[in-house]
């Protein structure tokens, strides 16, 4: 009993040893920093943007210099887009499953095999650092053979088995790919899966002159008008235009509720829920008398800020709209609806990690509670657009028919075919928009696509 404890006690002196000596190793650092963050989105759900934001973001990010920053979030980004693929080949690896309180050392395998699989990552190089991070914590220190052999046998049979295993597997967590089967189908279904595993393009709203803007960023006109870059030349602030306010980055699917008002010219519009401003800045291109309406004052200082880059101006209200009492009555109301955002997958990875089948549920409650504000505060006869970028039915085309059928004041007000350029394909037969990440397929996989977007039109009666 005492050779034992002293073992112990020995091996934990070693183990604080081995982690001092490791912080040095070049690269560590990052990949400890990803294997953490791995863990707030997985276990804790927590948000990819907040934990790698700039200035308020986890601390063990914002200790790393830009370059080790942008290969921590390609590292989770990848692991995330890939989770069901790179499990599904750890665990080819391992005799039994992993025991169900080892997370760490599961997150520290996750992000070694993300860089073996799907980065430019020398194998030697991941391996050893996941190896290395393994023995400086006291919790994986066992297992840091364990690490060393199941990912250089992941990397030697890569080329053999990888492209089987993507065939064979669903990305998505069962709640979020049973959500989807239930609402489009499984073929559907599949070609939605597997356009999230494609990074986003970007989409660029311009106040004039769409060709020339494709022209310049290397890109197309899209139908709706919005021009699309498969991969920036630049980051966004450095790319001509961004200056002089003749752009800003916008999903063509995000573009599309404000464009289903028609003409707003000189009418007052309010922009409910309205950060970051896109369809903002629409609405007053368009001519529309805008009120930007909301609650976080950090997202109306960013809308603030993106509108000062277009030189464009509107009232901005900061208000939480359940509270908000305008001093009279708007013509028209967009509410762009805060949601589950499972139609931005492609761009967040994280989505279906950090969201629940309850969360959908409660942001659709709150969602009714907010439409049914948003149209008491216009005039009789005005229109409302409610929008969201969730492609659940349960916020979007159900809660919509059960919010017409018990709301006697509102009166459906359909998009007819042809009565915007571009939009047809995403009409359904009951005059709704909807968009997914399977739609827009193109010649090529990273141009295709579109958020998941839906949007209705009503009025109100009077």
């Amino acid at each position: 009993m005492v050779v034992s404890g002293a073992k112990r006690r020995q091996r934990t002196s070693g183990d604080r040893e081995d982690s001092a000596g490791s912080e040095t190793v070049a690269g560590l650092a990052a990949r400890k920093a990803a294997a953490r963050l791995l863990a707030a989105v997985i276990d804790a759900r927590t948000p990819l943007d907040g934990l790698t934001d700039h200035e308020n973001g986890h601390p063990q990010y914002k200790a790393l210099d830009l370059r080790d920053r942008a290969l921590v979030r390609a590292i989770l980004v990848t692991a995330l887009r890939y989770r069901m693929t790179i499990a599904g080949l750890l665990a080819r690896r391992l005799e039994k499953p992993l025991p169900a309180n080892a997370t760490v050392l599961s997150h520290i395998l996750h992000v070694a095999a993300a860089q073996i699989l799907f980065l430019d990552v020398p194998d030697s190089a991941a391996v050893d650092l996941a190896v290395t991070h393994a023995k400086s914590d006291p919790r994986t220190l066992r297992f840091s053979g364990l690490v060393n052999g199941v990912l250089r046998t992941l990397a030697r049979s890569k080329e053999a088995e990888l492209a089987a295993a993507l065939a064979a597997t669903d990305e998505a967590p069962k709640w979020f790919s049973d959500r989807l089967k239930a609402a489009y189908g499984a073929d559907r279904t599949g070609q939605i899966l597997a356009a999230h595993r494609h990074e986003a393009p970007v989409d660029f709203t311009v106040k004039s002159d769409p060709a020339l803007w494709a022209e310049r960023f290397g890109g197309i006109v899209l139908p709706t008008g919005t021009v699309r870059v498969e991969k920036l030349s630049a980051s966004v602030p450095d790319l001509p235009g961004f200056a002089d306010g003749a752009w800003w980055v916008q999903d063509a699917a995000a573009s599309l509720p404000a464009r289903l008002f028609g003409d707003v010219g000189r009418l007052r519009v309010a922009d409910l829920c309205a950060a970051p401003g896109g369809k903002t800045a629409q609405l007053i291109l368009a001519g529309a008398k805008v009120t930007a309406v909301d609650t976080s004052k950090n997202r109306l200082a960013r809308l603030t800020q993106n509108l000062e880059r277009l030189g464009l101006s509107a009232e901005i209200v900061q208000a939480d709209l359940l509270d908000y009492q305008p001093q009279e009555l708007f013509d028209a109301i967009l509410l762009d609806a805060p949601c589950s955002s499972t139609g931005t997958v492609r761009r967040h990875p994280d989505v279906p990690w950090t969201k629940t089948m309850a969360d959908v549920e409660k942001l659709a409650g709150l969602q009714a509670r907010l439409l049914a504000r948003a149209v008491s505060l216009v005039k009789p006869g005005g229109r409302i657009v409610f929008s969201n970028c969730s492609l659940d039915p349960i916020e979007g085309e159900d809660l919509y028919r059960a919010f017409l059928a018990g709301t006697a004041d509102v009166v459906d007000d359909p998009v007819r075919p042809g009565e915007f350029a571009g939009i047809d394909a995403f009409l359904t037969p009951q005059g709704t928009l909807r968009t997914t990440p399977a739609d827009l397929m193109l010649e090529t996989p990273g141009i295709s696509g579109l958020d998941g977007f839906f949007a209705a039109r009503m009025r109100r009666a009077g």
